[in-house]
């Protein structure tokens, strides 16, 4: 289930990271030292760790830098850079594990062989080689196309511009990381702030004779796409980029067990003040070709690698207050306000208390000193309370049970799955009654992800509140500009940048439009899914005045909790005000239909019982692939439900009596050939 809490929190953290980057990268004018940007990177990053629903398209797993740079050629990537999940201890190693073994449908007996590489703090780039030629290089960008820095990269002696090699393939797109020595960069200290500043802004010079000047070094250590590569696995790729004239990294290593990681990741982490570039932790990489192959990848990131980052850091510190913070969807947050103290060279002033039961569980006060730990150097949390240093005087912090912006009474959901109440508390209030929950939803609305308005950030979002030039999104859409312009820090260009990015924005995918609105537990994919198949925002408010809500109980993806969620939204008069204003002023595009070619095309398939040598997850990435799609109840709409071993017999005489087309595995296989 979503913690709204911490996915506002998460939702914040983005954009923030989205502002720095782009003042870094695509300005030029950095906003903060680049520890601070460091920490806010970091800890989005453990929010992902530790909330497997927060994954947006501009968190850092995602992104190296900002989008590409006008002052460069866009390019797109033959073949998507992804981003790694990481892991941070044995735990979260077994699990990595278990995940492959379950996809791959084997026992714990099965041996998987690791391709270890310890992971280079620096700027990735993408190699393009034909016929043994060096013709482009990539930025990683947005993973999904970046910048020509072709001419810069031809400064760095590491990267051969001409392989004449026989064993060299046609076409290769070879990756790899962009640094400077740590004994280099002692002569760049003057210009840059560390290592990876100092690789990134030189990679990014107009002028690649002043990139020359820089002492960049490449590693390689994987590929995009390849024509003509015969090899099997990660290790013997490594070695064929030795022979072929790159530097690899000298302490890879080939090892089979989890303990066998963890006794490498303690050797290298100790030995890590001692090499001479920066590392932040270990790659471990499927070594097989094929088993890399059958595993693929989720939305931004392989099944089959995973980043073990390095250990924590901790430090004492006195809570000097305790503040709370509401979300969009009324969940409270509260967050520890500590004395200022540093850990691991990064001055932390904010700690995260999670929830109520975590300050009840751990007694955290007002006034307490606690010992802080950034775990894998990301987000602070307080780990414990030093007691025999408590005043006499303390008091217990009470979580408060009537919302601090607009006095609702604040409650507890019960979730019917562990049969316990939700550890977030959350006003009460629906819609847009609580003001920091409007404010947040603005916020949401006019998000990356969502409406993506340019120019129209979190900071603007709050002025125009407190000015009362909005109150509800569809206000964004008629804002008095006149009055703007003769606000402090507004001029005519200005005001001209924000009206146009606004009015560009007023024609929208329906989905995009879905997920605008914040409704709670309908995230980004969600709205996909829903879109898919209501098609139109018409069709979406006939749905609500008919209440067929349960026709999307079908939709494989979409559950209870995201069908009362939806009603929850409707019911409120004030979000059917919203939702009927913006259908007013947007042209909202209803739903692509994809013509899709694949074997499965407009085909709709059901799984019951335990599958022969692969998993239930494989098995539908399969008919994903070849165009067919998943639905999770039997009905008419189902063509094929497909039996294994030990199926519900409810689900079987379900689809004999609607005469349903019953397949067991191996036909299934047959009708892909």
């Amino acid at each position: 289930m979503i913690d709204e809490k911490i996915n506002q929190r998460y939702l914040k953290k983005i954009k923030l990271f989205q502002k720095y980057n782009k003042h870094y990268y695509d300005l030029n004018e950095p906003l903060v030292e680049d520890y601070i940007f460091d920490e806010l990177k970091l800890e989005i990053l453990n929010l992902e760790r530790n909330y497997d629903y927060l994954n947006h398209k501009n968190s850092p797993k995602n992104s190296v830098g900002f989008k590409p740079s006008k002052s460069f050629k866009k390019i797109k990537h033959e073949v998507p850079m992804l981003s790694l999940s990481n892991a941070f201890d044995k735990d979260d190693l077994l699990n990595f594990e278990k995940k492959i073994l379950n996809f791959l449908n084997e026992d714990s007996n099965f041996i998987i062989e690791y391709s270890a590489e310890p992971k280079i703090d620096g700027i990735s780039a993408s190699l393009i080689f034909k016929k043994g030629k060096f013709i482009r290089g990539l930025s990683r960008g947005d993973g999904k196309e970046g910048e020509d820095i072709t001419e810069n990269l031809k400064t760095i002696k590491d990267i051969p511009t001409q392989i004449d090699l026989k064993n060299f393939p046609e076409e290769i797109d070879i990756r790899g990381e962009v640094f400077i020595q740590n004994s280099d960069f002692k002569k760049l200290r003057n210009k840059f702030a560390n290592p990876r500043n100092a690789a990134s802004g030189s990679l990014r010079q107009k002028d690649s004779k002043e990139t020359k000047k820089i002492p960049l070094k490449f590693i390689a250590y994987t590929f995009g796409y390849e024509k003509g590569l015969k090899i099997e696995s990660q290790s013997e790729y490594l070695e064929k980029l030795k022979e072929w004239g790159f530097k690899i990294n000298p302490f890879n290593k080939k090892i089979r067990t989890i303990d066998g990681l963890i006794k490498n990741y303690n050797e290298v982490e100790k030995k890590r003040d001692k090499i001479d570039f920066d590392i932040d932790g270990i790659v471990y990489k499927i070594n097989d070709f094929k088993l890399q192959k059958r595993l693929g990848n989720v939305a931004n990131a392989p099944r089959w690698a995973i980043a073990h980052k390095f250990s924590a850091n901790n430090a004492i510190s006195r809570i000097e207050n305790i503040e709370i913070q509401i979300g969009r969807t009324g969940a409270l947050t509260p967050v520890a306000k500590i004395k200022s103290v540093n850990i691991g060279g990064v001055v932390v002033s904010n700690a995260t208390l999670h929830n109520e039961e975590e300050i009840n569980r751990k007694d955290i006060r007002i006034g307490d000193t606690v010992l802080i730990e950034r775990a894998g150097d990301v987000i602070p949390h307080v780990i414990s309370v030093d007691l025999k240093l408590r005043n006499k005087n303390s008091k217990k912090f009470i979580f408060p049970h009537i919302c601090p912006s607009c006095g609702s009474k604040t409650v507890k959901d019960f979730n019917f799955t562990t049969k316990k109440e939700d550890a977030v508390r959350r006003c009460s209030s629906e819609g847009y009654e609580c003001e920091k929950m409007s404010i947040e939803k603005i916020k949401h609305f006019v998000s990356k992800e969502a409406f993506n308005i340019e120019g129209f950030g979190k900071k603007i979002v709050e002025n125009f509140w407190n000015l009362k030039l909005i109150r509800l999104p569809y206000d964004i859409f008629k804002l008095d500009f006149v009055k703007i312009e003769g606000l402090d820090g507004w001029g005519k260009q200005s005001v001209a940048n924000l009206k146009y990015s606004i009015n560009s924005r007023k024609t929208i995918s329906f989905e995009k439009l879905i997920y605008a609105l914040g409704i709670r537990h309908i995230g980004l994919e969600n709205a996909k899914l829903i879109s898919k198949n209501i098609k139109s925002l018409q069709n979406f408010i006939i749905l609500s005045k008919k209440n067929n809500f349960e026709d999307l109980i079908n939709i494989d993806g979409i559950g209870e909790t995201q069908i009362n969620s939806l009603k929850n939204f409707f019911k409120n008069k004030t979000n059917l005000n919203v939702l009927n204003n913006l259908e007013k002023v947007l042209k909202v595009k209803n739903a692509e239909i994809y013509k899709k070619d694949g074997l499965l095309t407009n085909k709709t398939f059901m799984f019951t019982g335990k599958l022969s040598n692969m998993s239930r997850s494989e098995a539908k990435s399969i008919i994903e692939q070849n165009s067919g799609s998943i639905v999770s109840n039997v009905t008419k709409k189902l063509n094929y439900l497909i039996v294994g071993e030990k199926p519900t017999n409810r689900k079987v005489d379900a689809a004999k009596n609607l005469n349903i087309k019953i397949l067991d595995q191996s036909s299934w296989l047959k009708m892909l050939k």
